[in-house]
């Protein structure tokens, strides 16, 4: 399943220690061999400041104690910067670590900075030396210092651009220290910055967007409400158009979402429409999946597209998450996509046919007769499913269904209103971006 590894393509659009954990993810299932993951930390490693654990993956490479000499001359060119960029930041971080001179900064910068000049002879050099120490830190695998610092500096700050990147480094530094709560905060925020902000030029806008798209990848699958949020973000108009434009791998993610949550329902139609013309740019078995279903009503290519789909999800460092329990490893996304999958054949095969053999509809969820006949059920017991099981023939009988002319309407009126508001925004920022100019 090597063939669907998107790391080639998701790895440019991350910041290079966010790669770190894509590559510990392909090691540990083998997807690659071993050399080959451990030269590509490797070249990663070179471009940060992270030498002591260059040495270490180069003498496990090689299988020797020795390192090359351009490692220890790096390294102690680090030290000495570090201990540079220490020293001149010093003076604010000393402030900055004293409590009841904390308290003395107010909400307005311009303020904070005249305070800080007049009071303790800090100034802008001070609070870029901060932002520079910061990003050292950050460069040098400490993320928890980093993300601290550049708390502080943001607070501080009067330079958008500097600001904005802080907020990058920020984002990066939580997603690194496994901190969802507090990166789902930043990554709205940032979002925020990325929407309301005068870019040069709308390709560079939508960059942003492809940029943070793919970083809140880390945050949507291992965030308690991530698969809700992931459909939020991704499925916006904007955003969704940047995933057609520039990245349409995307889609993978954004079609697990939909078919794990079964709340999106009414957003979910639009999506397939958007699966059905991006079939020549983009297919993968989770995508291909929902066009057997849907579109081609191809419910033998389904079934061995969930299988194919299984082994996608397994060797996918954000979806094929492992949970431990006790002696047991289990991959929760996995087993709810697969149960969901069985669900949406089912559904659509129930819409074309009144009464099924129990045999052929098991050999469609992928189930032994037993299984599929206890799934049913499940189904029907649980009100899921308006169908009675004849144990005697071995079919299950659909109850006729006649759709509700109220709820037709209700759901018509619901679209025409989203479609109403979807095209006021777009006139209304249209209006705004002329008043700019």
């Amino acid at each position: 399943m090597a063939e669907y590894d998107l790391t080639q393509r998701i790895a440019p659009l991350l910041d290079r220690h966010l790669v770190f954990p894509l590559l510990e993810f392909l090691q540990e299932r083998q997807l690659h061999a071993d050399e080959q993951i451990l030269k590509s930390k490797i070249e990663l490693l070179n471009k940060t400041n992270m030498v002591d654990y260059a040495m270490d993956i180069h003498k496990s490479l090689y299988h020797t104690e020795d390192v090359p000499q351009d490692m220890v001359e790096r390294r102690a060119e680090v030290v000495a910067r570090l201990k540079s960029l220490e020293e001149a930041a010093a003076p604010l971080v000393s402030f900055l670590q004293n409590a009841s001179a904390v308290q003395e900064l107010r909400a307005d910068k311009q303020y904070n900075l005249q305070m800080l000049n007049e009071r303790y002879q800090i100034g802008p050099d001070q609070i870029e030396a901060l932002y520079q120490y910061a990003k050292f830190q950050f460069e040098c695998g400490n993320y928890s210092g980093a993300a601290d610092y550049l708390y502080q500096y943001r607070a501080l700050c009067t330079n958008s651009e500097r600001s904005l990147s802080a907020l990058w480094g920020k984002l990066a530094a939580e997603i690194l220290m496994q901190n969802w709560d507090i990166a789902l905060e930043e990554l709205n925020r940032l979002k925020e910055k990325i929407d309301s902000k005068n870019f040069a030029s709308p390709l560079s806008q939508m960059q942003s967007r492809i940029w943070l798209m793919h970083w809140s990848l880390f945050i949507f699958f291992n965030h308690d409400n991530g698969r809700s949020q992931i459909i939020d973000l991704f499925n916006q108009d904007k955003y969704l158009n940047a995933i057609q434009t520039s990245a349409p791998h995307l889609l993978r993610y954004l079609a697990t979402a939909f078919i794990v949550n079964k709340r999106r329902r009414p957003q979910f139609k639009d999506f397939l429409k958007v699966i059905q013309q991006e079939q020549h740019s983009y297919k993968d078995p989770i995508t291909e999946f929902l066009a057997c279903v849907y579109v081609n009503y191809d419910f033998d290519g389904a079934q061995k597209k969930m299988r194919e789909c299984e082994e996608v999800i397994l060797n996918d460092p954000f979806l094929g998450k492992r949970v431990e329990e006790g002696n047991f490893s289990t991959v929760p996304l996995r087993d709810e996509f697969l149960e969901n999958a069985r669900l949406f054949i089912f559904e659509t095969y129930c819409r074309i046919h009144q009464r099924i053999d129990m045999g052929v509809l098991a050999e469609k969820l992928n189930l032994n007769y037993e299984e599929a006949e206890r799934w049913i059920v499940n189904l029907i017991r649980s009100s899921k499913l308006d169908a009675k099981l004849d144990s005697e023939t071995g079919t299950v009988i659909m109850e006729p269904n006649h759709p509700n002319v109220h709820e037709q309407l209700i759901d018509h009126t619901k679209g025409l209103s989203g479609r109403t508001y979807k095209l006021a925004s777009q006139l209304l920022e249209h209006t705004q971006a002329q008043t700019a100019r």
